[in-house]
C-alpha cells in the first residue's frame, strides 16, 4: 500500500451514493479524492426517484465539509440517442431530461453520457438523429446544466469512439444553439476506451507512423478547451481490442509511460481525474488507486 501523497491535482472517483447523495461525498473523500462522480440513482433501471427526494442540503452541507469539487453525475447506460426504436428514445430522453435537471440542482460540472450504438445503421445514418435529441434535451432543461459526451470503446457500433465523431457533434450543434459556446456542451475523455479505439496515450513524437496519437487528435480536432474531466482507467485487454474493461492502475495493458506523459501533459493539468477501476479489493476506487495515480503525475 503506497502512503498518502499531498498533490495539488484534482483527483477522485465513481462511488457510491446508496444510502443518500450525501453519503458518495463522505466516500470519496474516505479513499483521499477531492472530487466525484456518481449516479443519481441505480444506473441499470429506468425508475428514478423524484428529484425532491434528494438530500440535497446535506448534500451540499458535505460538499463544503470535505471540499469535494466539481462533482459530475454519469448518466445510465441503458441510454441510447441512436436507437432505432421509439421505446428506447423515449425512455433515454426522459431519463437524460432527468439528469440534466439533477446536475443544475445539485450545482454539478455536466452529466456524462455514453451515446449509445447505431447498432448496424452506422454513424452517417445515426448522426443527425444524435443531434437532434441533444439539441431539444438542451432546449428543455437548466441553463446551469452541462452535457457531457463520453468517448466509447468503438466496440459494437458504440457512437464517439472516433473522436472525430465527438467534432463533429460539436460543430452541428453549435450550428443550432451555440450550445458549445453557452457552455452546455463538453466531452469527457476515458483513458481505457481511448487505448481500446487504438488511440496511444504517450509522446506523439514517440508514436509508431501507423498509430494513432490521442494528443495530436485533440490538438488537431481542437478538442481541448471543451475537455472538462478525465475518467482515468487502465485496461483488461490489448491496445486497439475495442472491449471496454476496466483495470486497477498500473495492473493493465497501457504501458505506465504512456499513461504518466497523457496526464502530465501541459494541456491537462488543471483538468480533474476521475477513477472507475474495479479496486484491489474488487469493491470499487479505493486509497491504493487514488495513491498510484498521484504517484504517476509526482513532480
Amino acid at each position: 500500500m503506497l502512503k498518502p501523497t499531498k498533490i495539488n491535482r484534482k483527483i477522485g472517483a465513481h462511488v457510491s451514493a446508496a444510502g443518500g447523495i450525501d453519503k458518495a461525498i463522505v466516500r470519496v473523500s474516505e479513499i483521499g479524492g477531492n472530487c466525484l462522480q456518481l449516479f443519481s440513482g441505480s444506473p441499470r433501471v429506468w425508475a428514478k426517484k423524484s428529484l425532491e427526494e434528494h438530500p440535497v442540503d446535506k448534500f451540499d452541507s458535505n460538499r463544503k465539509k470535505y471540499n469535494v469539487s466539481p462533482i459530475f453525475t454519469h448518466a445510465l447506460y441503458l441510454v441510447n440517442l441512436a436507437s432505432d426504436k421509439e421505446e428506447n428514445i423515449r425512455k433515454s430522453f426522459a431519463s437524460l431530461k432527468y439528469e440534466l435537471e439533477f446536475d443544475s440542482l445539485i450545482k454539478g460540472s455536466g452529466i456524462i453520457v455514453h451515446l449509445g450504438s447505431h447498432q448496424g445503421r452506422g454513424w452517417d445514418d445515426s448522426r443527425e438523429q444524435i443531434v437532434g435529441h441533444i439539441d431539444q434535451l438542451l432546449s428543455e432543461t437548466p441553463d446551469d446544466s452541462t452535457f457531457l459526451i463520453e468517448n466509447s470503446a468503438g466496440q459494437n457500433g458504440k457512437i464517439a469512439s472516433n473522436l472525430e465523431e465527438i467534432r463533429w457533434l460539436f460543430d452541428e450543434l453549435e450550428k443550432r444553439n451555440k450550445w458549445v459556446s453557452k457552455g452546455r456542451l463538453a466531452w469527457c475523455f476515458d483513458t481505457c476506451h481511448a487505448f481500446a479505439t487504438g488511440y496511444r496515450l504517450g509522446d506523439p513524437a514517440k508514436i509508431a507512423k501507423d498509430e494513432k496519437s490521442a494528443i495530436k487528435a485533440i490538438s488537431d480536432l481542437k478538442l481541448w478547451e471543451t475537455l472538462k474531466v478525465i475518467h482515468v482507467n487502465d485496461s483488461k485487454d490489448p491496445f486497439g481490442s475495442g472491449r471496454d474493461r476496466h483495470d486497477n492502475i498500473g495492473d493493465g495493458t497501457i504501458p505506465a509511460h504512456e499513461l504518466k506523459f497523457f496526464l502530465n501533459y501541459e494541456k491537462l493539468t488543471g483538468i480533474p481525474l476521475i477513477l472507475e477501476v474495479p479496486g484491489i479489493d474488487k469493491k470499487g476506487p479505493d486509497k491504493e488507486n487514488v495513491e498510484r495515480v498521484k504517484t504517476l503525475i509526482k513532480n
